[in-house]
């Protein structure tokens, strides 16, 4: 049986980092439930999301497609936790210590890209 995208060490830290959003967004204001709040939370989501459907897709390059989708939805996410910091919405502490977590989501999924080739390869799972 072959791996799953529950197996990528960037689809675990994807999660993880969806479920720090979430839970640090609970506290700003609520007049953000539609703005911030929304958009940090979507496009966190949408990291690992597309890990997932990609590693699906069973082709390297469809794969890799969705690779990069996941980078310009991480960028999203340090973009609007850099306005968050702005808006003093989390103390600045807090902001730094998510975009490590956004850092090191960033290294591992450009080191999953550089290491897809024809065939979807072993060395990004645990």
């Amino acid at each position: 049986m072959g791996k799953s995208y529950r197996d990528l060490i960037a689809w675990q830290k994807g999660i993880e980092l969806v479920a720090a959003i979430y839970r640090e967004t609970k506290a700003f204001p609520p007049d953000e439930i539609f703005g911030l709040t929304s958009q940090l939370r979507r496009a966190s989501v949408s990291i690992p999301s597309n890990i997932a459907e990609g590693q699906a897709r069973k082709s390297a390059g469809e794969f890799k497609h969705f690779l990069h989708l996941a980078l310009s939805s991480l960028a999203e996410v340090e973009t609007q936790l850099t306005i968050t910091a702005v808006l003093v919405y989390l103390p600045q502490r807090r902001v730094d210590e998510l975009l490590l977590i956004t850092n090191e989501l960033g290294r591992i999924l450009n080191g999953l890209l550089n290491a897809v080739s024809d065939h979807i390869t072993d060395l990004a799972y645990q």
